[in-house]
């Protein structure tokens, strides 16, 4: 009878790190591998792999070599999972009925752990597992507890409790908790307040810093030293509109300590959900201002008087439907001085080397799109042309594959901005960035993430658009026969007709503008 394979599974959280002696087990990687190899070659079992996590907590459920223990399993590599406690597999109680009372007996996996004497292989003990399971999760809403509160008492003080100051700030190594000025930094926020009170844009300024070359927040902690990775993007290191808008209403840089803008839901989910001002930590006067309050005020007034709010409710003609055919952005409308309306590509006033630009006039894309349906009209509505068109099948057929390798690509890209943003926060959970840090670098993935989740919805409605006429047939003909001679167009026509249109830059030399339609027939 072939032996039976046993997977050893250790951890070690950062709790453990402050045991008296070394001696202690639980205080050392090593000593949890000696005892349970040595328990498992006196059981007579094979051992197949050692994983182990070090400095992970309990309640993770991305510790890389516990989620490569449960493929594994589930795989059939192996018989046992071998624990020196249930607390080292997991501390949620959820996790301990999900895996070691649920999914284990599936997949023919039994459950040991030997200081607990925790083994599904004795029904009898079942109810210490659960009680176990049971104290572990009370343990950590202490634990959660316990940490909520000193932190708070910390914010209550005006002390910094983050890992990373905020852009144009440092930590005094002096004084814990308290910041001092990066006179480096300082001068471009300095710069940044100024251009704004002088009339310049966000944009626009986000657009100077780009063409000097001045990195980022994020780029800036990196060239000095700071460790923390992001996924790699072509501008990465840019500024953008959010982080000039964010900039120019903190009241960290007046000297007033500002935290608790974020907060977790609960200890047992990673989401942190915005706060109302009410219950932000707000202490004046904890360090040195880099804006003094004169331009600060000036400032905030001109944001207040910037402000438009939506005074009609009206959806513009285009909104969501124009997208920059070089980046696939989403273009954004602008009203001129004489009332004119247009559509651009935001991106192109980030950096000259964002995005080429995509530019058109709403009335000129408007045109265009009634004069292509009054073009499709005439074709479609001519028996004889419509019979000798391009075979409709094939046309489908070809935007389907197009579709499916878009999609997979949208899919493949929020899982991978989806990934950064686990990580991201396993970095402020560490110490190793702070919360201020953590809220800036997690807008803009979080903005990409859903900007691909947007896309992938598309993707796949407009995939279900094509399998059902490739099933029906062609049904362009009773959809252009409901807009024949079109001679307005409303947003209710352009919902229903179109899926989205593709814009490009003006051909140079010329008047003409690339535009491609995507129809939803």
């Amino acid at each position: 009878m072939p032996k039976l394979k046993v997977g050893i599974y250790c951890r070690l959280s950062e709790e453990d790190k402050n045991k008296r002696s070394e001696n202690d087990d639980s205080n050392s990687i090593q000593n949890q591998k000696s005892m349970l190899i040595q328990y498992a070659l006196e059981q007579g079992w094979d051992i197949y792999q050692i994983y182990s996590d070090d400095d992970y907590t309990g309640a993770d459920r991305n510790r890389p070599e516990f989620n490569k223990l449960l493929a594994d399993a589930e795989h059939g590599k192996i018989h046992i999972v071998l624990c020196k406690t249930q607390s080292r597999f997991t501390r949620e109680l959820e996790l301990v009925e999900k895996y070691i009372h649920g999914l284990f007996p599936i997949w023919g996996v039994r459950f040991v752990s030997i200081v607990d004497n925790a083994d599904t292989a004795n029904k009898g003990n079942k109810k210490s597992r659960q009680i176990n399971g049971l104290v572990n999760e009370w343990y950590l809403e202490d634990m959660s507890d316990n940490i909520k509160s000193v932190l708070t008492n910390r914010r209550e003080n005006g002390l910094h409790i983050g890992a990373f100051a905020l852009y144009g700030y440092k930590k005094d190594p002096e004084q814990k908790g308290h910041l001092i000025i990066d006179e480096e930094a300082a001068v471009v926020v300095r710069e940044i307040f100024t251009l704004f009170s002088q009339g310049y844009g966000k944009t626009a300024i986000a657009r100077m810093l780009n063409d000097r070359g001045i990195p980022n927040p994020t780029e800036y902690k990196r060239l000095h030293g700071l460790r923390y990775q992001q996924p790699k993007r072509k501008q990465s290191t840019l500024w953008k509109y959010f982080a000039i808008s964010d900039m120019l209403v903190n009241e960290i840089y007046i000297g007033n300590m500002v935290q608790g803008k974020y907060g977790s839901v609960s200890y047992k989910t990673k989401q942190n959900k915005p706060r109302p001002r009410s219950q932000w930590y707000i202490v004046e006067d904890t360090h040195e201002a880099i804006i003094d309050r004169e331009l600060w005020d000036q400032v905030q007034t001109l944001i207040h008087q910037r402000a438009k709010p939506f005074s009609t409710g009206e959806i513009g003609l285009f909104a969501r439907k124009a997208r920059c055919i070089n980046c696939g952005y989403t273009m954004r409308s602008h009203k001129m001085s004489d009332g004119r309306r247009y559509l651009c590509c935001s991106n192109r006033h980030v950096s000259k080397d964002a995005c080429e630009g995509a530019f058109i006039s709403v009335t000129k894309l408007e045109q265009t799109v009634m004069e292509e349906i009054n073009r499709l009209s005439e074709e479609y509505l001519d028996k004889d042309k419509l019979e000798k068109g391009i075979e409709f099948q094939n046309h489908l057929a070809v935007q389907k594959k197009r579709l499916e390798k878009d999609l997979a690509a949208y899919q493949k890209k929020t899982a991978e901005y989806a990934k950064c943003i686990r990580e991201l926060y396993l970095d402020k959970v560490k110490a190793i960035i702070s919360e201020s840090e953590y809220l800036d670098f997690s807008k803009e993935f979080t903005s990409e993430k859903e900007r691909f989740e947007t896309l992938t919805l598309d993707a796949k409605k407009h995939l279900a658009d094509i399998e059902v006429k490739i099933q029906t047939g062609d049904n362009r003909r009773q959809w252009i026969e409901q807009y024949a001679n079109l001679e307005k167009l409303d947003r209710e026509t352009v919902d229903k007709l179109i899926d989205y249109i593709s814009v490009g830059k003006r051909i140079p030399g010329t008047r003409e503008v690339p535009i491609e339609i995507h129809w939803n027939f």
